[in-house]
């Protein structure tokens, strides 16, 4: 069944930054709350993920900020949202599955850690989100991306919460793993991204948080929405 939009005007091209870490439902919930409102919906972490696949693809180390820096100042990455889906291209050539495989998600923290590949992923962030109506999720888009949004959340949920997860998204890639090699996995990349020197993942200090443990994602949306309401009077 089709989401109705809500073209309520003090929602009229807004700025929402969603930020949290890897399975606390964000990129669900920002997808599905982009629809409700009729906006855009970037997802900041899957532009590092398309740079993360590129580079393996072209033979360029995860290690090497100089030309992964140069990468992302060159590529071209879009999106396109579908009803069940939001395809992820680079330079024309679609993406989505390939960027979720382990292998991406095990080297896409050290590639988005170089500060010049932030730079040059931020610019191209801010210049999607230039016009407004745009909901946009990451682990630095209410700190870095978007210090100016209108409505800043922080999603969050317990780690094993979170591998369950990714293993049900897994699974439907056809990858098998365990549920323990996923919950550490996450704990490592939360080691990773919160500890990093550039654009650490942290909750802003105006950012609404939000616990999704024990929350379906239609709940998540819910409750977004309901803050949305209730904060642009």
């Amino acid at each position: 069944m089709e989401q109705p939009r809500y073209n309520l005007s003090k929602l009229k091209n807004k700025t929402i930054a969603i930020d949290g870490p890897a399975g606390s439902g964000k990129s669900t919930t920002a997808k599905l709350l982009a629809a409700r409102l009729g906006y855009s919906y970037l997802d900041t972490g899957a532009m590092y993920r398309a740079l993360t696949w590129f580079a393996t693809q072209n033979g360029v180390a995860p290690s090497d900020g100089g030309r992964l820096q140069k990468l992302a100042q060159a590529v071209t990455i879009e999106f396109k949202t579908l009803p069940e889906v939001n395809q992820v291209f680079i330079n024309g050539q679609e993406v989505t599955d390939d960027i979720r495989t382990p292998m991406v998600t095990q080297l896409v923290s050290e590639v988005s850690a170089h500060p010049g590949v932030r730079h040059a992923m931020v610019e191209k962030q801010q210049e999607m989100a230039q016009e407004g109506g745009v909901v946009a999720e990451g682990r630095d888009t209410t700190t870095v991306v978007f210090p100016d949004a209108d409505v800043k959340v922080y999603m969050d949920s317990s780690p094993r919460t979170r591998a369950e997860r990714r293993l049900i998204d897994l699974a439907k890639l056809g990858v098998s793993t365990t549920l323990e090699e996923l919950e550490a996995e996450i704990k490592r990349r939360d080691d990773h991204d919160s500890g990093r020197e550039h654009s650490p993942l942290k909750k802003a200090k105006d950012a609404y948080q939000i616990d999704t443990t024990n929350m379906t994602i239609e709940e998540q949306v819910d409750k977004v929405f309901a803050l949305l309401k209730a904060v642009l009077k």
